[in-house]
């Protein structure tokens, strides 16, 4: 079954319609109706913002979120966002979306930095990617 666009929000919609093979043959179908929606800056600010004790800085040319630590920071132009994720969490991520995350690319990037690039992620994206890098920072503390 092919994907139903309109111009409402994104949304699925589990279906339980009749297969051709024969009555009474449910062929379960998941139908995206909606283009994705891309994220942005604001989107991740939001998001950001949303979780437990997250708090906005200054952080050199970037903005950072932290709680006890830093676990993201945004761009000026608000196109990628930089994440703290564990070194195997930034492969699995980088093998499973090549496009949307990338290993920063020098020493912090071995640690598990992982840029996002927000104009193809979509907000599931970014709200995991958040949620993950943002369990890692909750009772850090400072060094």
């Amino acid at each position: 079954m092919a994907a139903r666009f309109s111009s409402a929000p994104k949304t699925s919609v589990l279906s339980n319609e009749l297969n051709s093979a024969g009555p009474c043959a449910p062929l379960f179908c998941f139908q995206m109706i909606g283009s994705p929606a891309t994220m942005t800056g604001d989107d991740l600010r939001k998001a950001a913002l949303a979780l437990p004790g997250t708090t906005e800085h200054p952080h050199f040319d970037r903005i950072a979120f932290k709680v006890a630590r830093i676990y993201v920071t945004l761009s000026h132009d608000g196109e990628t966002a930089n994440l703290k994720l564990t070194p195997d969490e930034q492969e699995f991520k980088c093998q499973l979306a090549p496009d949307i995350f990338q290993p920063v690319d020098n020493a912090w990037g071995r640690q598990g930095w992982t840029t996002m690039h927000l104009s193809k992620a979509t907000e599931a994206d970014l709200r995991a990617a958040l949620a993950l890098a943002h369990s890692h920072a909750v009772g850090k503390t400072k060094r």
